[in-house]
């Protein structure tokens, strides 16, 4: 072991992400900033794997949860973990959209829905990776024509960035050959106490979102293609309040999403613009999450289906143990024509970005 592995704080080897899957190795990438705080990403998905950052006292923690090898990356049981999504973010329903008269059908892989990207989607590709310098690594792929039924050859570049100001940058690029439909977004699963056995639960986390909308559900997790007020429902995080408060009240889309699965419409005064989505407080640790996002929609996600699966370290991840904060396009936006539209024509280049930063409550 070399005396760069050692010094970093997140514990990981580089070694231990080191393989070759068709052709293509993996590897693993620590960003430092120059507080000596750490994000370390493999070039497998796209996966984030520690978060290195303070409590209220100093204290480092991995705040993200993550695996500690490639072979656990590649076979874990949330396949999504901390991953980049695509081609498209979310649920399609039924798997089928048309686009210029002709119907596409893609795979169905969550319950009759077609779920980030397909059976196989940019979460399980090796990417090309360039490390830049210390705080940015670029992330590049290719995808074929037809890979999960999408049209369209679409190549896409990632660019991670981690500030002095403790803030975890995603930019997000893609442009297509010909006509087709592209939503991005990164999977992180935020656990803000720190990763542990078992890591605890998000309920006491307070939670601010800038949303005055919301998008119901049916039983299978697809927008009813209603827009509805958050107030006087479960869904209302205008003002700061705890994730456990409503997460369990005898609410039909509660039920339907088993918790939070929502995308709420975010609130933004012109199309595009960065500007502030969510805000997280853990209230033991004072650790702080905002996000800050181009997109018009994020899908807020409870965790709800962890079953106390092994991560890295010796971590557990229970249900509940993290929060998603999914910055993207609708789901299912390519079956509801008034909302926004997720098609990218040849010439046209499709960009996002997303804000994680964290800080500590004063």
């Amino acid at each position: 072991m070399n005396a760069e592995e050692t010094q970093n704080v997140c514990g990981l080897k580089r070694q231990d992400f080191q393989t070759t899957i068709n052709g293509k190795e993996t590897d693993l990438y620590v960003l430092r900033n120059t507080n000596g705080y750490e994000v370390a990403i493999t070039n497998y998905g796209g996966a984030v794997v520690a978060i290195m950052v303070p409590d209220k006292d100093g204290k480092l923690a991995n705040v993200i949860q993550g695996h500690d090898n490639i072979q656990d990356v590649i076979a874990s049981p949330e396949p999504y973990l901390s991953t980049l999504i695509g081609r498209y973010g979310n649920r399609i329903c039924k798997g089928r959209f048309q686009l210029k008269g002709k119907e596409y059908h893609l795979p169905i892989n969550n319950g009759p829905n077609s779920l980030h990207g397909g059976l196989k989607g940019f979460n399980a590709k090796v990417w090309d990776a360039l490390q830049m310098n210390s705080q940015t690594l670029v992330l590049k792929y290719v995808s074929p024509y037809g890979e999960e039924g999408y049209t369209g050859e679409v190549r896409t570049t990632v660019v991670y960035s981690f500030t002095d100001d403790n803030e975890l940058v995603i930019e997000y690029m893609a442009t297509t050959n010909k006509k087709t439909i592209i939503n991005l977004t990164h999977h992180a699963f935020f656990s803000l106490t720190g990763i542990a056995n078992p890591t605890p639960k998000v309920d006491d986390y307070v939670c601010e979102i800038n949303a005055d909308y919301y998008l119901p559900i049916d039983d299978t997790c697809i927008p009813t293609g209603e827009i509805r007020f958050v107030e006087d429902t479960p869904f209302d995080f205008r003002a700061p309040k705890a994730i456990g408060q409503d997460i369990d009240v005898d609410n039909e889309q509660i039920r339907n999403g088993s918790g939070y699965d929502h995308c709420y419409v975010l609130n933004k005064k012109e199309e595009g613009e960065l500007s502030f989505a969510a805000k997280v407080t853990e209230p033991v640790s004072g650790r702080t999450l905002e996000v800050f996002t181009t997109e018009p929609g994020m899908q807020l996600y409870s965790d709800n289906w962890a079953d106390g699966y092994k991560g890295q370290n010796g971590a557990t991840f229970p249900k509940r143990s993290a929060l998603c904060f999914e910055c993207q396009h609708f789901p299912d936006s390519p079956n509801h024509p008034y909302f926004p539209s997720v098609v990218l024509n040849p010439g046209e280049e499709y960009k996002q970005k997303t804000i994680y930063k964290f800080g500590v409550s004063k």
